[in-house]
């Protein structure tokens, strides 16, 4: 059965000093069955009170990186199902008992919170919580063994994504659904503006903290041995480094990389939110920079990351689809085109995204990027590239999405790069990954095409 890497949910300290542990399962709880419903486990964090969030998260990622093996364990130790808040407590501590890495709690004292919990909120049900948890513990290996054998349980993903990564990835599907259920590394981006990757790294050694310069990113992208919050990373408030995926920091250099744009060239970021590449963009160039999104509130979180590393930047709320609205008539000489999608290569650092997709929003989304590159192709001056991102391991988000979009263009008038990166898999073996001169780090899944206006 796929197994994540062991390692504790929360630090030792941190755990330490959490709320009681009822309380965290509540809130989890309550998490899992908003998740269910459909609802952002980001959004739902983010009214979750203070001082549990951080146990909360961690709980919650836990629990939804493993929510397809605690549901078939439920069902098979009670096949009725209790009613929606009674389940979201029970898979919750089912997927935390799961023989899946080292827990920081004992497990009698989390089947005893638990039942604390259901005694808070549903406190009938309390008994009926009990006898399912104690009866896992009692029979966990003949119910972790049936559960291996499901796709559901075995793979923690929907039947039909399952499905579908069979399809589009049929030699590495495997390992791709288990790499899903990873922990991703912790990568920082350093501001070329105010130092080098090396440096940093050493000026984090300083202080205790280790961490490694990764290959092959222009020598700012460093990844720290264990994660920390952002708070903690001395120069973040001062904009002298942010946090970004190895694959998310290869947008800029590829767009940037052989342009040969003069210093305030003009450029569209296009669906900026929330503006790490935007920031990175400016960081490596002097550009005349327009970031676009069409949701005003995500818009601010862009004018929030470049306030934090000074930099400057034009900013307009629109819809990237109807250029009508919002384009002054000028080409963009380069355009960055980093379309919304499944978002079904950052499973791993938003375990939620699996249970919230529905097997038509690929369908749904590829219309959304079809419309996208053929509104701002027209924008884009001749000789200037356009660079096609999604986080997505889904071809028709991707490869299919690129072929189409060539074939509907006249002959000879855009040429798709020779070197494009096309499909980055999270997996150690693709030609993608970055190491760190001694080992890979696995980095998001990624779709690059750069398309060049002949």
């Amino acid at each position: 059965m796929p197994v994540a890497p062991s390692r504790p949910l929360l630090p030792p300290a941190t755990a330490a000093a959490a709320p009681a542990l009822h309380r965290l399962l509540e809130h989890t709880a309550d998490a899992v069955q908003a998740v269910r419903g459909g609802r952002s486990l980001t959004e739902w964090l983010a009214r979750c009170p203070a001082e549990l969030r951080p146990g909360v998260q961690a709980l919650a990622f836990h629990t939804l990186r493993w929510l397809g093996s605690a549901t078939e364990a439920r069902v098979r130790l009670a096949p009725k199902p209790p009613p929606p808040q009674v389940d979201a407590l029970l898979v919750t501590a089912l997927a935390l008992l799961w023989p899946a890495g080292e827990l920081p709690y004992a497990e009698h004292t989390l089947v005893d919170q638990a039942v604390d919990a259901a005694r808070l909120r549903v406190p009938a049900a309390a008994g009926f919580v009990n006898a399912v948890l104690r009866r896992f513990v009692r029979e966990r290996a003949g119910v972790v063994e049936a559960v291996r054998h499901t796709p559901l349980g075995a793979y923690n993903h929907p039947l039909w994504w399952i499905e579908r990564v069979k399809r589009d990835w049929p030699q590495a599907w495997g390992p791709l659904l288990t790499s899903a259920n990873e922990h991703p590394p912790m990568t920082l981006r350093v501001n070329a503006r105010r130092g080098s990757g090396a440096r940093y790294v050493q000026g984090l050694a300083a202080l205790g903290r280790a961490a490694t310069l990764l290959d092959g990113l222009g020598g700012q992208a460093v990844v720290l041995e264990r994660p920390c919050p952002v708070a903690q990373l001395p120069g973040f408030a001062e904009g002298e480094v942010s946090l970004q995926d190895a694959a998310a920091q290869r947008a800029a250099p590829l767009l940037l990389d052989g342009a040969d744009l003069r210093p305030g060239a003009r450029v569209l970021d296009a669906c900026a939110a929330p503006g790490g590449k935007t920031a990175h963009l400016l960081e490596l160039a002097e550009l005349d920079l327009l970031a676009l999104d069409s949701d005003p509130l995500r818009l601010a979180r862009v004018q929030e990351t470049l306030n934090r590393e000074q930099l400057a930047a034009e900013l307009k709320a629109g819809d990237a689809r109807r250029p009508q609205d919002w384009w002054d008539g000028r080409p963009f000489e380069a355009i960055l085109l980093d379309a919304p999608c499944t978002a079904s290569g950052i499973v791993r650092r938003h375990p939620d995204v699996r249970w919230l997709r529905r097997a038509g929003d690929i369908g749904n989304l590829a219309r959304v990027q079809a419309e996208l590159l053929d509104a701002l192709w027209p924008l884009l001056a001749p000789g200037g590239r356009l660079l096609y991102a999604t986080c997505s391991i889904f071809p028709d988000e991707g490869r299919h999405q690129i072929e189409a979009f060539l074939q509907r263009q006249s002959p000879g008038s855009a040429r798709l790069e020779p070197h494009s990166p096309g499909h980055l898999l999270p997996l150690p073996d693709n030609p993608g990954q970055v190491s760190t001169g001694q080992s890979r780090v696995l980095a998001d899944g990624f779709f690059y095409a750069l398309i060049r206006k002949t």
